[in-house]
């Protein structure tokens, strides 16, 4: 079976995005040329500042032009260029299979997820991905070669969703795994346990990653339009029920509110940019508003 890689990613999409910038928030490590600063200093084409001398510093720092001019001894510090490392978490569990529109979860989080990495890669920053249901189910390295998109894609093609959600085992992992610190982006429904989510995500903060959550939701779990006797199947072994959807919409409406709620407080409280998005909408406009939003914390210094 051959897989169309590039489904995902549709051209007039991309052009209206391309001259949006990823940036990271924090100062994140690597040696790779790129738009984002390294916390190391080194010798470098930037220079940054001079710090007197003291002890021990490498006498090849000193500047000599200014110890002829003060009879004082300082050495030069520079700032590295680096690049962003980042890795895409898609979630590829059975819950994700749901669509009401044209696009499934699935579909429109892949679509997520080629964009991002066009962008990312046009900035010569790395990128990986992992793709998860119980267990992480595909891995592709971090690279920064414009042609890594294609190895993205072709790993997100080929992967059915088809089993339940463990996320915290998959956050446990990756945070293991990952001891370069940088950018995680979760793409999933999250329709899994609250707490075990939670436990998973400080550990990504604890070890300095920077963390974005793209919550993907289809209309109608959010609205839940249905009306007369309709048979609800459940995905992720949930069963089935048959019955009059207005007969409990509201109290379903409630329960989705708290849900959303108790995400964006929880993700707030750890730090965690958060995002809910309907698959009905425009990808341009939700990373236009995103990352837009993030820039702008970022120059207010709230993160």
């Amino acid at each position: 079976m051959t897989h169309d890689s590039r489904r995902f990613l549709r051209p007039e999409e991309i052009s209206r995005i391309a001259r949006l910038e990823v940036r990271a928030r924090q100062i994140v490590e690597g040696f790779l040329s790129g738009l984002h600063r390294s916390p190391y200093y080194g010798q470098s084409v930037e220079f940054l500042q001079h710090r007197e001398y003291v002890p021990g510093d490498d006498i090849r720092r000193v500047d000599w032009k200014v110890w002829s001019k003060t009879d004082r001894y300082y050495v030069k510090l520079y700032q590295e260029d680096t690049n962003l490392r980042t890795t895409l978490l898609v979630d590829a569990s059975e819950s994700m299979q749901f669509g009401s529109g044209p696009m499934t979860k699935y579909e429109y989080g892949c679509t997520l997820a080629a964009a991002l990495t066009y962008l990312l890669l046009r900035q010569q920053d790395a990128v990986g991905l992992v793709t998860f249901d119980q267990d992480i189910r595909a891995r592709v390295p971090a690279r920064s070669k414009q042609n890594h998109l294609y190895a993205i894609l072709a790993a997100l093609d080929a992967q059915q969703p088809a089993q339940k959600t463990d996320l915290y085992g998959v956050l446990r992992q990756v945070a293991e795994e990952q001891a370069q610190r940088g950018m995680i982006v979760i793409v999933s429904d999250l329709f899994v346990d609250r707490d075990g989510l939670f436990r998973g995500l400080r550990l990504l903060r604890h070890r300095g990653h920077d963390v974005l959550i793209f919550h993907i939701m289809d209309d109608e779990e959010l609205d839940f339009t249905y009306t007369g006797t309709t048979k609800f199947e459940g995905m992720e072994e949930t069963g089935e029920l048959v019955c009059d959807p207005r007969a409990f919409r509201d109290g379903y409406l409630a329960a989705v509110r708290s849900f959303l709620e108790e995400l964006r407080v929880r993700c707030a409280r750890n730090v965690i940019d958060f995002q809910t998005i309907r698959t009905s909408e425009h990808l341009d406009a939700v990373l236009a508003h995103y990352l837009n939003h993030r820039h702008g914390m970022r120059r207010s210094g709230r993160v």
